[in-house]
C-alpha cells in the first residue's frame, strides 16, 4: 500500500470514481443550500431577538418590558449559539454514507440512504438530508461489519477540502455488492491512517471502529476506563465520548461541564480542534499546570523534586506547615485597652491559634481569633465591665494591626513560599522527609522565587493549600494590595522557541530580575475554589502523581469519568501509592473497562524499535499490533563532539536528518531532545519548510508527528522520571519516518 503522507504523482481520476465524487458533490451542495437557509434563519432570530423589549418611554421599566428583555437576551443567545455551530462546520460536514437494505433482496427499492455528518440538517419538508454522527440512527456506520452488518451494504467516507469532495472510500458490508453499486477504495481507515498529521489532532469521525464506538457510546455513569499502547487512538475516542455525552444528555452535561485534563499546554493546542470540530464549545481543556486560577505552568521540576512534591506525604508536610505561626508575626501582644495595660504570650497565642484551626481554616477563622484573643485579654486582667473591654478591645486601632501581622488572610501560593526557608523546611518535614529532600523543596521554591515561575508539581500542593487554607476573604485582598497584574515587563530575559503551541523555554534570568518582580509574577490574580464538573476526562492518566490525583479528584466529586493511560509509558514511578489517589478521587463509582489493541499511528517499522526498547523495562508492557508497514526502517544516525571529528556535530547532524525527513513527509517533523541538547538543537524551528517543533520528551506526551528525530536516547533515559518509559513514549511519536540520532561514545 502506499504510503499517503509521501509526495504523490499526479494521475487522473478513474471515470467511474468521478462518477461517484460528482453525486456525492451534489447532495453536499443541496445540504449547503440548507445551512444557508439555516444562517439566514437564525440571523434573523438574532435581529427580531435585539428588537424585544424596545421601548420608547424612560423612567421606570414596567413588568412587561423587564419580559420583553429576558425574551430578548434569550433569543440572541439562541441565535448566536446556533450561529457559532453552523460556522464551525466548513470541513467535512457531510463525510458518511450508508446504504442500507430493508428487505431480502437487496434491490433499490428496498434501500435506504442515509447520510452522516457533524450536525444534523433537514431540508424545508423536514426530511433529514444528514444524520448527527451522535444520533442512534448513525451508529451502524460504526458498528456494521461484514459479520455483523445491521442491514448495511456499503459504508462510503467521504472526503472534503472546503464545499468540495475530493475523494471517497467504501467498506463492503456484504459477500457480493448488487450491480448498481459501485465500490472504490482500499477501505476508509487505512486511507485515512496514511494521510499527514498536521500540526492539530484530526477527529476520526468518519473512521471509528466498532470497538471505539463501543467505547464512545458507554453509560455515562461511573468510570469507564481506556486502555491501550501507543497509537492505539484513546485519546481521540476519549474526546469523540466527551462530545457523544454532550448530544446524549446535553442538559446535565451542558449545565455540569466537562472537564479534560491533558499533560502540558502543548497536548491541549493539539486536541482543542476535535471538539469543536463536532460542533461542541462547552468543555474546558486544562492541562495540569493550569487546573488552578491564577496558576498557569510548563516548567518542570527535576525528576527528584517533582517526586517529592506528587507524593501523599506533602499532605503532611502541609498540614504542619499551616499549624505555623505567619513568618515574622509577633510573638506576643502588649498594648493598652481602655486604659488597661494588656500583654498576652507567645504560649497563649499559639493556643489561641491551635483552637481555631482545629474546626476552621485559616482564613475563615480571623473573627474565632481575634474573638478569643480579646476573651485571653479580658481573663487576664478582668477589670471594670466586661463588655466594655470587649467593646473598646474590638475597636482598638492597636489591635488591628496586631491582627494584621499576627493573623492575616494567606494566599495559598504565599504559604508556599514559606518553604524556601531551609531551617523552616527541616523542622516542619522532619520525620516526613529527609534532610536532602527538605533541603531539595527549599532550594526548589527558593528558584521559583528567582525565575517568578511556579512550576507544574507546584499546581497540585497549591491547591491542597487552597482546600486547607480556605477562601481568601475580598477584602483583605484589596487591603493587602493582591497583585491584579495583566501583563508585566519583560525584564527577565526570556526567548520562546513556539512548537505548535508549546515552547521550548530558554531563559536568562539577569541580575535586574528583582525579587520584588519576582514574588508579583507569582502571585498574580486570585486562586479560586475548585470547580465542579459533571465529567471529567483524564488522558495520560498514568502520569499523575498522588497530589495531582486529589487535585483532579475535587473537580469531580459528582462526576462521572472517563480516564485514558498506558502503565507501560508511565512517568510517575510509584503505581501503586498513585492507585491509592486515584481510587480515592473515583469513589465508589461503577467501573468499566475498554482495551484499544491495534497501534493505528506507527508504521510497523517504526513500533518494532520501540518495542524493543520497551520490552526488557517492562516485560508486561501492552504492546499493540501495527497494521500499516511503509517498508523504511528507523534510520540511526552518529554524532561527535569537539574532541570526536569522526562523525558530524549534534548540529550538523540534526539538520541532515530534518531536511532528509521533510522532503519524504507532507507534514510535521518533530525534534525530540533531552534537556542537555535542547538549545544545540532549538535553532531547528526556523527551519525553511516551516514544519519543524523542537522539544522535550515529557512534552511530547498525547501528541504525534509524521516524522521525528529523536537524539540521544541515553540521556533522554538518564534526565527522564520515568527513565526508559519516557524515551518509549519518545519512540513512538512518528506515523511515517524516524531518525535516530546517538553521540559516538
Amino acid at each position: 500500500m502506499t504510503d499517503g503522507s509521501l509526495r504523490p504523482s499526479t494521475t487522473d481520476v478513474p471515470p467511474h470514481v468521478a462518477t461517484e465524487i460528482a453525486t456525492e458533490q451534489a447532495h453536499l451542495d443541496r445540504v449547503r443550500d440548507e445551512l444557508v437557509k439555516a444562517e439566514t434563519r437564525a440571523g434573523l432570530v438574532a435581529t427580531d431577538g435585539m428588537s424585544r423589549g424596545r421601548t420608547d418611554r424612560t423612567g421606570d421599566v414596567r413588568d412587561e418590558e423587564m419580559s420583553g428583555l429576558f425574551e430578548r437576551d434569550a433569543l440572541v443567545y439562541q441565535a448566536a449559539r446556533r450561529l457559532a455551530t453552523l460556522e464551525h462546520q466548513h470541513e467535512g460536514l457531510v463525510f458518511g454514507r450508508l446504504d442500507i437494505d430493508h428487505g431480502d433482496s437487496m434491490a433499490p427499492a428496498d434501500r435506504e440512504i442515509r447520510y452522516v455528518g457533524r450536525l444534523g440538517v433537514r431540508d424545508d419538508e423536514y426530511e433529514p438530508l444528514v444524520i448527527d454522527w451522535r444520533a442512534p440512527a448513525a451508529s451502524p456506520f460504526y458498528r456494521a461489519t461484514p459479520v455483523a452488518n445491521h442491514g448495511v451494504i456499503r459504508r462510503r467516507v467521504l472526503r472534503s477540502k472546503d464545499d468540495t469532495v475530493v475523494g471517497v472510500e467504501d467498506d463492503l458490508m456484504v459477500p457480493e455488492a448488487p450491480e448498481d453499486i459501485v465500490v472504490v477504495g482500499d477501505g476508509a481507515l487505512l486511507a485515512a491512517l496514511t494521510r499527514a498529521r498536521g500540526t492539530r489532532m484530526r477527529d476520526i469521525v468518519a473512521t471509528i471502529q466498532a470497538h471505539q464506538d463501543e467505547a464512545i457510546r458507554a453509560s455515562d455513569r461511573g468510570v469507564t476506563e481506556i486502555t491501550g499502547g501507543p497509537g492505539t487512538g484513546k485519546t481521540v475516542v476519549a474526546l469523540h465520548r466527551a462530545a457523544y455525552l454532550l448530544y446524549n444528555d446535553r442538559r446535565r452535561y451542558e449545565s455540569g461541564g466537562i472537564l479534560v485534563v491533558g499533560p502540558s499546554a502543548a497536548y491541549t493546542a493539539y486536541i482543542e480542534r476535535v471538539l469543536p470540530s463536532l460542533g461542541e464549545d462547552s468543555v474546558a481543556l486544562r492541562a495540569l499546570g493550569d487546573l488552578v486560577d491564577a496558576i498557569g505552568t510548563e516548567r518542570l521540576d527535576t525528576p527528584e523534586v517533582a517526586a517529592i512534591k506528587g507524593s501523599l506525604r506533602m499532605r503532611t508536610v502541609v498540614a504542619r506547615l499551616l499549624q505555623e505561626p505567619v513568618p515574622d508575626a509577633p510573638t506576643e501582644l502588649r498594648t493598652f485597652v481602655g486604659g488597661i495595660a494588656i500583654r498576652i504570650g507567645a504560649d497563649a497565642l499559639a493556643s489561641i491559634r491551635r483552637r481555631v484551626l482545629r474546626d476552621r481554616t485559616r482564613n475563615q477563622g480571623t473573627k474565632a481569633a481575634r474573638e478569643m484573643l480579646a476573651e485571653a485579654a479580658w481573663a487576664s486582667h478582668r477589670e471594670g465591665e466586661r463588655d466594655e473591654f470587649l467593646d473598646a478591645f474590638d475597636e482598638s486601632i492597636a489591635v488591628d494591626s496586631f491582627m494584621e501581622a499576627w493573623w492575616p488572610q494567606v494566599d495559598p501560593r504565599q504559604a508556599l513560599l514559606w518553604l524556601a526557608d531551609t531551617e523552616r523546611a527541616y523542622r516542619i518535614t522532619q520525620g516526613v522527609l529527609s534532610q536532602g529532600d527538605a533541603a531539595a523543596l527549599a532550594h526548589s521554591m527558593r528558584e521559583a522565587l528567582e525565575l517568578g515561575t511556579w512550576s507544574v508539581a507546584d499546581v497540585a500542593v497549591v491547591d491542597e493549600l487552597a482546600v486547607r487554607l480556605g477562601q481568601v476573604e475580598e477584602a483583605a485582598d484589596e487591603e493587602r494590595g493582591f497583585y491584579e497584574i495583566d501583563e508585566l515587563d519583560g525584564r527577565a530575559a526570556e526567548r520562546e522557541l513556539t512548537t505548535m503551541g508549546s515552547a521550548v523555554r530558554v531563559r536568562d534570568v539577569e541580575s535586574h530580575v528583582t525579587p520584588t518582580l519576582a514574588r508579583e509574577r507569582l502571585l498574580t490574580g486570585r486562586v479560586g475554589r475548585p470547580g465542579s464538573y459533571a465529567h471529567v476526562l483524564v488522558d495520560e492518566a498514568q502520569d499523575l502523581s498522588p497530589m495531582q490525583w486529589r487535585m483532579v479528584g475535587r473537580r469531580g466529586r459528582r462526576a462521572s469519568w472517563t480516564v485514558v493511560g498506558d502503565a507501560a509509558q508511565a512517568s510517575w514511578a510509584d503505581a501503586r501509592e498513585a492507585e491509592a489517589a486515584r481510587e480515592d478521587a473515583f469513589g465508589s463509582n461503577e467501573r468499566r473497562r475498554f482495551h484499544m489493541s491495534t497501534n493505528y499511528r506507527n508504521a510497523r517499522e517504526i513500533f518494532d524499535y520501540a518495542r524493543d526498547v520497551i520490552l526488557p523495562v517492562v516485560p508486561d508492557a501492552d504492546i499493540p499490533d501495527a497494521v500499516r508497514e511503509t517498508g523504511v526502517e528507523p534510520v540511526e544516525t552518529r554524532f561527535g563532539d569537539a574532541l570526536d571529528t569522526s562523525a558530524p556535530s549534534l548540529d550538523a547532524a540534526a539538520r541532515a536528518a530534518v531536511d532528509a525527513l521533510v522532503d519524504e513527509v507532507d507534514g510535521s517533523v518533530a525534534v525530540i531532545a533531552p534537556a542537555r541538547h535542547l538549545e544545540r538543537v532549538a535553532p531547528l524551528v526556523a527551519h525553511e519548510s516551516g514544519r519543524v517543533v523542537v522539544l522535550d520528551p515529557m512534552s511530547t506526551k498525547g501528541l504525534e508527528w509524521d516524522a521525528t528525530v529523536v537524539v540521544d536516547p541515553d540521556a533522554i533515559v538518564a534526565e527522564s522520571p520515568g527513565g526508559a518509559r519516557v524515551l518509549y513514549v519518545a519512540l513512538t511519536r512518528a506515523a511515517h519516518r524516524m531518525s535516530v540520532l546517538r553521540p559516538t561514545a
